[in-house]
């Protein structure tokens, strides 16, 4: 039986490629993304009334039913811990998030009528932190924690997995990279097709809790569990102080404090 899948964050990166996957597959799928296109509906993510209305019209389109919702929208903009939030951070928290919960809020009755799967795109960086990724690593850190709730509330009628992508090149990098706080050299990238695998995975294979999208990936989020946190924030810190000395950060208001401090130490 084809599957019927609503994928938000469609019309690029881990979303649109996942669309493609998909689709080859046999399933029927219908995108959410801010621009409506071609197997795209029109959903703004923030906003409560658009979310609604997009997601009717793709249940309507997939002929009234939903068995897999993936929810790959996602923007990733520097912030440091140090400063007050502003508009970038909550845009990140407010997309990231609550935009996640927000669509499977609306799509949670046909999900439940199905007992369909609910594929929640998390990252590895929930899992450890890096400087300048603080609205984005408590956006995923937070996926995380929706997924659980929404585990305890309905897991016995729709299955929630979480999904950890590692650095891939994809636009949502490219705001960190012209701040010059980009994630290149510093972490060891994956590749797209890793993540669309292991989402298709997700879908169709036996219901998994949590899933990382290499073996690598697996690995490293193990030890990130089972190690002492200060052995990991010290290992962190070597990494960026390299990265530091070698240039792979620019200097800039953000992060010129940072990157004195780290090339002062031995």
């Amino acid at each position: 039986m084809s599957k019927r899948v609503i994928i938000t964050g469609a019309a690029s990166g881990i979303g649109e490629a996942s669309a493609k996957a998909l689709r080859e597959r046999g399933a029927s799928v219908v995108g959410l993304d801010l621009t409506p296109g071609d197997g795209l509906v029109a959903c703004d993510v923030t906003n409560q009334a658009s979310v609604d209305k997009a997601v009717a019209e793709a249940v309507k389109q997939l002929g009234g039913g939903v068995d897999a919702l993936v929810n790959c929208a996602g923007i990733g903009l520097p912030q440091s811990a140090t400063e007050t939030p502003g508009p970038d951070a909550l845009r990140v928290l407010d997309v990231n998030l609550l935009g996640t919960w927000r669509v499977t809020a609306a799509a949670l009755p046909a999900l439940r009528a199905s007992h369909g799967r609910v594929v929640n795109i998390s990252s590895g960086l929930a899992h450890l932190a890096v400087p300048f990724a603080t609205a984005y690593g408590a956006s995923k850190r937070g996926v995380v924690g929706y997924s659980e709730q929404l585990r305890a509330e309905v897991g016995d009628e729709v299955t929630v997995t979480t999904v950890y992508p590692g650095y891939i090149r994809t636009p949502i990098h490219d705001a960190s990279r012209s701040a010059g706080v980009g994630l290149e050299g510093m972490v060891p990238a994956e590749p797209l097709s890793a993540a669309v695998a292991t989402i298709v995975r997700a879908i169709y294979g036996k219901p998994a809790r949590d899933l990382a999208t290499t073996k690598r990936g697996a690995r490293s989020y193990a030890l990130l569990r089972l190690l002492p946190k200060g052995l990991v924030e010290g290992a962190i810190r070597r990494q960026m102080r390299r990265g530091a000395k070698r240039g792979s950060f620019e200097s800039n208001p953000m992060t010129s404090d940072l990157i004195a401090r780290l090339t002062r130490q031995q």
